[in-house]
């Protein structure tokens, strides 16, 4: 939000420069993001003075340049070269001496300097309107009236304004300070708290007065939950044209382009108070009627901005008696706004329900001025106020006549709120004992009113443009923002206090094995649990019955909550691939949405996904893919991580793999991972391989608390390996090979491998040869080879009896 310092000065007579200003400012809780200078004309027509031509005589060596004498002032005289077509001896021109900067249409500057042109010397510039920013004619130098001194500052003729703007960082609970008045009323406040009593000084409005009654617009509000006020007034033989200098100025400074008096007029209260108002052409409201309503879904309506939109039934309309006309409190229609032969206005000032100004406006992706500050709530004790204002002020710079009563519709008068105040509170919430008498000065000082007093607090009510002021600790953080958060003292004792805090706490095991799975080449990710329902189609297992629906979507890509992290995962690894990132490792902590029978539910997710080559591409190693089995080694490192152990191994169900593995432990599904089927990464844009694992994590999360840490001394006796190349029938698995060799040898028997896997040539028919390496380490003594070849004879004798397994 942009705030003219010369504008608030209007309001209050600030006793410092603009940044001490925006510093008290930034105390009050209204932070000042910036200050930037404005001025009317860039450059603010420095070093531009009023010459008198002494004489004008053709260039020796150009037919259409002349050389002149300029008398600068002071006795100064000097020469220029000019080309101008009405150049001409005894006028009084604007000169850009040595030195002056100019600007021309697109900002960029370039300076006047000492020249040689054909030969003759040149000490400057005569300038045309547009070459100093004062309009657009260039056909010829600027002749300015010759009563004029030479010498004389042009800036001081033209009433070049310099201003300082600030950038606000406005907070979306401050409605009372989007404007020039609620700003400077905050700054009352600031000042009173130092001990310097500034008057605020309100735009008055006691010359309202009606001229004649000849043009009466009837209004009618069927929908009064919507607009709970809505007045209006008419104003005739008023007429358009540009707003005068200094109401241009005033919205230039903060970013708005003047359209015309009457729109400039209503920009300018809207800024100034912060109550938006509207103008319509009164001559093509038909029937001389207002109804504000709301019409029949898809009732088509064009906007100023000539785009076709399709109406909600909850928007709601200002009508007339055949057709819609603006979109309340958001925007107006094309074919209802003042031009330049209106000469009769109808003028609307209204509150409307912040709640269904916020829903139109982001229905309709509109984002301007009055919804900005209709959907954060304005006061509604103003609307009448600033109407009359408004009206004033089109008077005096139209020559219009103001030709109706006000109507006032307010249907419900809105009570200022109450609360009760202790002290008790505000000295616990501020950590500081404030005296009574403070507390009252700044809560005066906000216009808050003490309606009594007891030994333990006091009676508040609350002004109405304070929407945000609701509660006690509402009304503390008033008093806090301007007793000033640095004239908190802090103390010299610091208490601390230790909260008993479980180890398996979400955030700490989410940090765990986020940072194991960053050290293996993850990245992390946050996506949006807004998703698209189009992605229900893609799996028999997503439910259209199951989604959580938006009331009020932003777009149809999100118009849902995700039942799967797959989706997100897969926008992120195609946005990746299409800027030529192929080779992937992601993972993403998050929660999907169910709306079941029974009701909602939320189930928190860890998803990894992994796409490409897992190593770069080197001289002296080839790029390994990640793939299937190196996705389950890194799911073993996060269960082994966790202390997690006897998995079951089942075949996956889940229709989004082509092929899939489920991982659970004493019934509790812990991890389903596998390769996305084709047909899924091919809608997303994909062209290769994605291997995906979901971990429910509120179940792995309980499995992990359910493990015994136990802790053993490292052996101080030596390991022996011993290999078995086993030749196997074709059906056998690792598995049953590791399952005999547990179960033979369950005390020594420390740890189990498949080195190497070999079938074809040399080999039978139906045949594969495992290699198996066998780890023996006794915690209690050296191992002898006697010792090991028996239990390997052991180990033999069950693979050949039960697997038939022979030796190579």
């Amino acid at each position: 939000m942009k705030i003219s310092y010369n504008w608030l000065k209007q309001f209050i007579k600030l006793p410092e420069n603009a940044e001490k200003t925006g510093e008290l400012l930034t105390d009050l809780g209204l932070e000042v993001e910036g200050i930037a200078n404005f001025q009317s004309i860039k450059g603010g027509l420095d070093g531009i003075v009023v010459g008198h031509v002494l004489s004008c005589e053709p260039h020796p060596n150009a037919d259409r340049l002349q050389l002149t004498k300029i008398n600068l002032g002071n006795g100064e005289e000097v020469q220029i070269v000019c080309g101008a077509p009405n150049i001409g001896a005894g006028q009084k021109v604007p000169v850009a001496t040595i030195g002056t900067v100019l600007y021309d249409e697109k900002g960029e500057s370039w300076e006047i300097k000492k020249g040689k042109i054909r030969g003759e010397v040149s000490f400057g510039m005569i300038c045309s309107e547009k070459e100093l920013g004062l309009g657009q004619s260039h056909e010829g130098i600027m002749i300015m009236d010759n009563e004029l001194v030479p010498g004389t500052k042009v800036a001081d003729i033209f009433e070049v304004e310099n201003d300082e703007v600030f950038e606000i960082g406005l907070t979306p609970n401050r409605a009372d300070a989007m404007s020039h008045w609620g700003v400077a009323r905050d700054l009352k406040a600031g000042y009173q708290q130092q001990g310097q009593q500034l008057e605020l000084i309100t735009p008055s409005v006691s010359s309202f007065h009606v001229d004649n009654r000849s043009l009466k617009i009837q209004i009618k509000v069927e929908e009064s939950n919507l607009a709970p006020r809505y007045c209006g007034v008419t104003l005739s033989d008023v007429k358009v044209s540009k707003s005068p200098k200094w109401l241009q100025n005033r919205l230039k400074a903060i970013g708005l382009t003047p359209k015309n008096n009457i729109v400039d007029a209503t920009n300018f209260v809207m800024h100034e108070l912060g109550q938006p108002l509207h103008a319509f052409d009164a001559g093509k409201i038909a029937g001389n009627e207002i109804n504000v309503k709301t019409l029949k879904k898809g009732t088509k309506f064009t906007t100023l901005d000539d785009i076709e939109r399709e109406l909600h039934e909850e928007d709601l309309m200002i009508c007339d008696a055949e057709k819609p006309l603006c979109i309340a409190g958001v925007f107006g229609g094309i074919g209802s706004g003042v031009t330049e032969s209106t000469t009769k206005v109808f003028l609307e000032s209204a509150y409307f329900n912040p709640v269904s100004v916020r829903k139109t406006a982001k229905r309709h992706a509109i984002n301007t001025d009055a919804s900005f500050r209709f959907e954060r709530g304005i006061d509604i004790n103003s609307v009448e106020y600033a109407l009359k204002r408004a009206a004033l002020l089109i008077k005096e710079i139209s020559g219009g006549e103001i030709t109706s009563d006000i109507d006032d519709l307010y249907f419900k008068k809105i009570e200022d709120f109450q609360v009760f105040l202790t002290f008790e509170k505000v000295n616990k919430l501020i950590g500081e004992n404030l005296e009574e008498e403070t507390i009252k000065s700044i809560l005066a000082s906000l216009e808050i009113r003490v309606n009594n007093v007891t030994e333990t607090g006091m009676g508040l009510t609350i002004p109405s443009y304070r929407v945000d002021v609701q509660r006690e600790s509402d009304v503390i953080e008033e008093i806090l923002r301007v007793y000033g958060y640095n004239n908190i003292k802090f103390g010299d004792k610091l208490s601390l206090s230790v909260a008993n805090s479980s180890k398996f706490e979400d955030y700490k095991m989410q940090n765990l094995i986020a940072g194991q799975l960053i050290g293996q080449g993850f990245y992390e990710t946050m996506a949006n649990s807004l998703t698209s329902a189009n992605y229900n189609k893609l799996s028999e297992e997503l439910k259209d019955d199951y989604q959580v629906e938006m009331l009020n979507p932003l777009s149809q890509d999100l118009s849902v909550l995700r039942q799967t992290m797959l989706f997100s995962g897969l926008e992120a690894i195609s946005y990746n691939i299409n800027r030529k990132r192929n080779n992937i490792r992601i993972f993403e902590f998050g929660k999907t949405y169910h709306s079941y029978v029974s009701g909602r539910e939320e189930n928190k997710h860890l998803s990894l996904f992994i796409t490409g080559e897992k190593t770069a591409e080197s001289w002296n190693k080839a790029a390994g893919t990640g793939n299937f089995f190196y996705l389950k080694g890194v799911i073993n490192s996060i269960f082994e991580k966790l202390g997690i152990k006897d998995l079951n191994v089942k075949s996956g169900k889940s229709d989004l793999f082509s092929e899939g593995v489920l991982l659970s432990s004493k019934k509790a599904k812990l991890v389903e991972f596998g390769v996305v089927k084709k047909s899924i990464v091919k809608k997303m844009d994909i062209d290769q391989e994605v291997i995906y694992a979901d971990f429910n994590w509120d179940e792995v999360i309980e499995m992990a608390k359910q493990q015994k840490t136990s802790f053993t001394s490292i052996p101080k006796y030596p390991s022996v390996r011993r290999d078995f190349a086993l030749l196997l029938d074709e059906s056998v698995t690792y598995d049953e090979i590791e399952q005999i060799a547990r179960q033979t040898e369950k005390k020594v028997l420390t740890n189990i491998n498949l080195f190497d896997v070999y079938q074809g040539k040399n080999l039978p028919e139906g045949k594969k040869s495992y290699a198996v390496s066998f780890i023996f380490q006794d915690e209690h003594k050296t191992l002898t080879d006697k010792q090991v070849d028996k239990m390997m004879n052991k180990l033999q004798h069950r693979f050949e009896k039960e697997l038939k397994a022979e030796l190579r």
